[in-house]
């Protein structure tokens, strides 16, 4: 049910969400030729590709060659992406934590706003998200068997990950890796052991997309917008990585005003102000498409209740080393035996464990006792694994310059997971500590809530019973003269889905009201006026004759939707920043030969000074050259604005 939910948010509506013109005009030039499809090209000429690896694309390309090309067939990866990522992440968390904990990683997961948004969008980063959370499945399954197999698959889940969306995957490596560590049974050299293969499985396939680009001569290969050199290598660790982390980058970015009144009656509204400034409270604003209502509440319980739920378990298993004794697990021997599951009912049903050999001297070992021995020891890991992956993606995107909301999709997995660990927690108050913690965290949450509703709207009413309905469940369960069987339902079932409907209320309703407004977290990058695109398209298909190229454009980044309306090759004056691609001398011979009759150049240059080191489009050298030579005839195709030139030497 859970998961059908999630699929409910992610395609609900889904053809109001507007489309991302740059990447569905490389699906669009990519299912045209393999040359194209392998190299991520961005116009069906083949001459320039996107700035990334083009895997997730591949997926969108499958998707619109099956079902047709259409908005919402572009999505469709992106939300299968989103929706298969809960069960995975209640697959992790039940195996590490029980099913109530699952449970409610799962739900935090599936209505996380700014997940949801991401999923509808047509972007890569649900998709990479999906791999990340199976690579934490997969870590589990190492840790509990000792199996290489399952960490090498992790290593490999890791390296698709970075090839979907490149240095993002990053921020869940190091706990990820913590982890794998902590988590695989065997002596220390042996750990090390698998850590280096896996290391170097994650290696080769992160890099494998860029290092087979390599082997194609460089004539050949598209130029990758973005790079200073050409190289997808170059595109993919500078342009997507030491520029965006310092935020060198000349990207647009609108700056958050502090003090100025946004408009915040919608999502779509709230959506369109800039992410407020970086602080180390940055993830809890009240303002914006990163904010508390799309992503803190959760945060905040996380901490609030991840945070003591993972003290008390070390402690409890301190507790529990002390008073019987050092413990150790059996060595295994490789290879192991096969899998059984333990009986129905057993404190480890389920959870399928590996039989351990004969201890030194001959002794079997003790089933159930070795069993919850692995249990204990993934939990540990998973303790330290989430706090360093949470701590890691708290610091980078509290501090990152450049943020997008999507940006979040390798840190949101441990903001689910955390928030339903210290949501079951808390939802088994079986002394006044956890009590007070459940009461404390509620309060927090009721009071976080309305400075976020700037209000008491109806979803903070919601919420609010919801708090004081977990809290009088809780309450009911240690109620003495209370009924064996409600005290059962009270707690922890009562307690967590009470807990839930006071933590996800205020975000539900934030699910509900971008769906409804077709909120999205991809750019409109290369997006032109529907009725100037359908002028400029008729147009140029009435005139074109035997040219080979529709146009040349002023920028790849600016023509976009006319290439996936019309999925003709253009010539591409310039890449990222200006930076000049066709030179006055090759746009001259191409008019020669017939191959281009018209340009179009949708910026100006203002009063920016032309030149070779102008990042504007409009002031580069063949722009200039087009303008003082070429002949206006905008108005002749029923344009408003001076934007189409027939180029000088061509006919009319």
């Amino acid at each position: 049910m859970i998961t059908l939910g999630a699929a409910v948010l992610r395609l609900l509506y889904i053809g109001r969400v507007s489309p991302d013109p740059f990447y569905d005009a490389a699906v669009r030039s990519m299912s045209l030729s393999a040359h194209n499809f392998f190299f991520g090209a961005f116009e069906p000429g083949g001459s320039v590709s996107i700035d990334k690896p083009p895997v997730d694309l591949w997926l969108q390309v499958v998707s619109v060659k099956l079902l047709g090309f259409s908005s919402t067939t572009l999505k469709l990866p992106e939300v299968l992406g989103g929706v298969i990522s809960v069960p995975l992440l209640y697959a992790a968390v039940k195996r590490m934590w029980g099913v109530p904990a699952g449970l409610a990683a799962a739900v935090g997961l599936a209505v996380l706003p700014v997940e949801v948004i991401t999923a509808r969008s047509d972007t890569m980063d649900a998709v990479m998200m999906a791999t990340i959370v199976l690579a934490l499945l997969l870590l589990v399954r190492a840790g509990e068997t000792g199996r290489s197999a399952w960490l090498l698959g992790a290593a490999a889940a890791l390296g698709v990950a970075f090839n979907v969306k490149l240095l993002e995957s990053l921020v869940a490596v190091p706990g990820l890796v913590v982890f794998a560590y902590l988590g695989l049974p065997g002596p220390r050299r042996r750990r090390l052991l698998q850590m280096l293969a896996a290391g170097l499985v994650y290696v080769v396939v992160a890099l494998s997309w860029l290092t087979a680009t390599l082997l194609v001569p460089a004539k050949d290969r598209p130029w990758a917008i973005g790079s200073t050199n050409g190289s997808a290598w170059n595109a993919a660790f500078v342009f997507n990585g030491t520029d965006r982390l310092s935020g060198k980058t000349t990207e647009p970015l609108t700056l958050y005003r502090p003090g100025y009144h946004y408009p915040v009656a919608t999502q779509s509204e709230r959506d369109h102000i800039p992410i407020v400034p970086p602080s180390p409270w940055r993830l809890l604003a009240r303002v914006g498409p990163l904010s508390g209502q799309r992503l803190g509440m959760e945060i905040l319980l996380g901490l609030l209740l991840g945070i003591p739920a993972m003290v008390w378990e070390l402690r409890r298993q301190r507790r529990r080393r002390m008073a019987g004794g050092p413990q150790r697990e059996p060595p295994r021997t490789p290879p192991p035996a096969p899998a059984r599951r333990e009986p129905a009912g057993a404190p480890g049903a389920g959870v399928a464990t590996a039989p351990e050999p004969a201890l030194a001297g001959g002794a079997e070992p003790h089933t159930s006792a070795n069993a919850a021995g692995v249990r204990a020891r993934v939990r540990r890991a998973s303790i330290a694994g989430l706090a360093v992956w949470m701590v890691t993606g708290i610091a980078l995107f509290s501090d990152m310059a450049r943020l997008h909301p999507r940006y979040v999709e390798g840190f949101t997995p441990a903001v689910a997971a955390l928030f339903g660990i210290g949501a079951a927690w808390a939802a088994s108050p079986r002394g006044r500590t956890r009590l007070a913690f459940l009461t404390g965290s509620m309060v927090i949450v009721v009071i976080y809530a309305e400075l976020l509703e700037y209000g008491t709207t109806v979803a903070w009413w919601v919420g609010l019973l919801g708090a004081l309905g977990a809290i009088g469940c809780a309450l009911l369960a240690r109620a003495a003269g209370a009924p064996a069987r409600l005290r059962e339902l009270a707690a922890p079932w009562g307690v967590l889905a009470l807990m839930m409907v006071a933590v996800l209320a205020i975000p539900m309703s934030a699910d509900i009201s971008s769906i409804d407004n077709g909120v999205t977290d991809a750019g409109y990058v290369g997006a032109l006026p529907t009725g100037e695109q359908n002028l400029l398209s008729s147009y140029l298909r009435a005139h074109q004759g035997h040219a080979r190229y529709e146009l040349a454009a002023e920028s790849a980044t600016g023509i976009g939707s006319l290439v996936v309306q019309d999925a003709r090759p253009i010539v591409v004056l310039t890449t990222y920043e200006g930076r000049v691609f066709t030179t006055v001398a090759e746009l001259e011979a191409l008019i020669a030969r017939g191959e281009v009759r018209y340009a179009f150049l949708n910026s100006f240059c203002g009063s920016a000074t032309p030149g070779p080191n102008s990042t504007n489009a409009a002031c580069s050298a063949p722009a200039i050259w087009i303008r003082e030579h070429g002949t206006d005839v905008s108005r002749q195709a029923g344009l408003k604005h001076k934007t189409l030139y027939l180029l000088p030497g061509a006919h009319p």
